[in-house]
């Protein structure tokens, strides 16, 4: 299984829930990482291309894993701070 997703990034817990408050409020996803992301994915609205098993830190696979295309997760902790995670596509 391979996943494509895009994310949003940030150091502070608080700031990454009201980021995913104004996303569930209908806020477009790719604008605000590009604002908000302190990940070079930014400059892509977050997104992160195509991935394996492997690829990515242990929480933001279990992240996509558990995600159909199209949904968002809730905030994930990572040694890189809090991620807002959107898979946009899934394929064997």
């Amino acid at each position: 299984m391979e996943w494509r997703a895009s994310h949003i990034l940030v150091k502070d817990r608080a700031q990454a829930q009201e980021l995913l408050k104004r996303i569930k409020q209908g806020a477009d996803f790719a604008s605000l990482a590009r604002e908000n992301s302190t990940c070079p994915s930014k400059t892509s609205g977050g997104d992160l291309g195509w991935f394996g098993p492997g690829k990515m830190v242990a929480p933001f696979e279990a992240a996509c894993k558990s995600l159909g295309v199209g949904s968002v997760s809730d905030v994930v902790q990572t040694q890189f701070g809090y991620h807002i995670v959107k898979v946009t596509g899934k394929r064997d």
